[in-house]
């Protein structure tokens, strides 16, 4: 499967912005969907993961209440939507596809995803 992921871009602190993940290739359905960041000089990072189906997910204690996964396996596309952004947001983020199937979206690891997007550039100024 390839991942495109878009949506990006510069706002404001206290902004909104939804990045959207389209695959192709195969179905999205077949695969949960992971969303990373990686701000400059540190580590990827976990923002969340949505499971195959989409009626579960996982996020990062930082974003919790913020950021929302969501899916629409008819189109072949999964969304981030992130509210009320801080500089500390700023980041490269990436979407990514796993093959495996586990009980909670909590279970996964960096290493689980094997299918990565190009990424998008967020940056939230102050």
């Amino acid at each position: 499967v390839q991942l495109q992921a878009s949506g990006g871009g510069l706002v404001q602190a206290g902004d909104s912005l939804k990045l959207s993940c389209v695959a192709s290739g195969r179905f999205l359905s077949m695969y949960a969907v992971g969303w990373f960041r990686q701000a400059p000089g540190k580590e990827r990072e976990a923002v969340g993961v949505i499971s195959k189906n989409g009626r579960l997910t996982n996020y990062q204690d930082s974003v919790k209440g913020r950021f929302s996964i969501s899916r629409d396996n008819t189109k072949n596309t999964a969304f981030l939507q992130m509210n009320s952004l801080n500089p500390e947001d700023t980041a490269v983020y990436y979407c990514a596809a796993s093959y495996y199937s586990k009980a909670s979206p909590s279970y996964y690891g960096k290493n689980d995803f094997g299918f990565w997007g190009q990424g998008t550039l967020v940056t939230v100024s102050s």
